[in-house]
């Protein structure tokens, strides 16, 4: 009998088929040849969290019964999937489910596999998006929520009773923003929702590549609102790299790049960060911060592997400002200790 070695190999063999996606810092779909790129060790996780490859994986069998798998496993200073806690796992349900892992389960293998130690639970706001991103490449209908939120959302009900709303809707309505009139009610609606519901279309839009004009509404609202919602409405500019400089901008000469601030933009809007003038406005910024925060944020964006090379080359920039050159000093200390 073949040893499986990858969760690829095992669904496969189990006749399955499966997609996944990436729940770590933005929720996003990641296509077979890329999972299996991970997979096989060839490549970095392309948004790693705090160390770990954070994912979803969905699969079902002729039956059309979906399951989820919610997978966090480490990895290594790389970034590659750490070989021997993807094993232990593979080798733990391969026990618990044979080769079949849709097969009716035991209350007792039903609680093992639930508690394993790289189950985790994402937050409400990623399960929205992530079970709306399903339901659409899958082909099933949007959950039963949508009707009221396309509802609020076209004017059809009063701004006030925006609390009937369930977030799973506006999600619905996000990721159908390319259908029917939905990116047109998107964009009006910026006039007269509650900030409550601008608030929940944000954190579903920070996950989606959005359209350019529904993206340039979002940055004038982020501009004229209060700083307690600026950083929404950055967030929701994720997927426009252009439009985040001219936020990251604005947030800077206002001198908002408080933490908070810095740690949305390297959780959601780090590919800014690509950027020569906004890296360094956002690296001054982070040396302002206590030393062990600095540590902490660098040492997160540092293994971005789309950041790598010009995060390393800061370290021996010689035209960062003294108070820089001194945090990067106490990273030095810490990484020699």
């Amino acid at each position: 009998m073949t040893e499986i070695t990858t969760l690829s190999q095992f669904l496969t063999t189990a006749n399955t088929q499966f997609q996944v996606y990436d729940m770590g810092r933005r929720v996003q779909h990641i296509d077979m040849m890329a999972f299996n790129e991970i997979e096989s060790l060839n490549s970095p996780y392309p948004s790693p969290l705090q160390g770990h490859a954070q994912f979803a994986i969905v699969f079902w069998d002729a039956s059309q019964q979906h399951y989820i798998w919610f997978l966090k496993l480490p990895l290594d200073e790389r970034g590659l999937l750490s070989p021997a806690p993807r094993t232990q796992f593979i080798k733990m349900i391969v026990e618990a489910l044979g080769r079949d892992p849709a097969q009716t389960l035991s209350e007792e293998q039903q609680q093992k596999l639930a508690n394993h130690p790289f189950a985790f639970k994402p937050s409400a706001e990623k399960l929205a998006i992530f079970n709306a991103l399903v339901r659409k490449q899958l082909g099933d209908k949007a959950s039963p929520q949508y009707e009221f939120a396309y509802q609020y959302i076209s004017g059809q009900v009063k701004t006030e009773n925006w609390q009937e709303i369930g977030l799973q809707g506006i999600a619905d309505i996000c990721v159908r923003s390319n259908e029917l009139d939905h990116l047109n009610h998107l964009k009006a609606c910026f006039e007269y929702a509650s900030t409550e519901v601008q608030i929940a279309i944000c954190q579903c839009l920070e996950h989606l590549t959005i359209d350019k004009e529904l993206a340039e509404i979002i940055l004038a609202k982020l501009i004229a609102a209060d700083k307690t919602t600026k950083l929404y409405y950055l967030r929701a500019l994720a997927s426009h790299s252009s439009l985040t400089q001219e936020a990251v901008l604005h947030l800077a000469q206002g001198q908002l790049l408080n933490a908070d601030a810095l740690i949305t933009i390297a959780a959601r809007n780090w590919t800014v960060l690509k950027h020569d003038a906004t890296r360094t406005i956002y690296l001054e910024a982070l040396a302002t911060q206590e030393q062990h925060f600095f540590n902490q944020i660098f040492a997160d964006i540092v293994v971005i592997p789309v950041l790598r090379t010009q995060m390393l080359a800061e370290l021996r920039n010689p035209n960062r400002s003294p108070q820089l050159s001194a945090a990067i000093g106490g990273l030095f200390k810490v990484t020699k200790a």
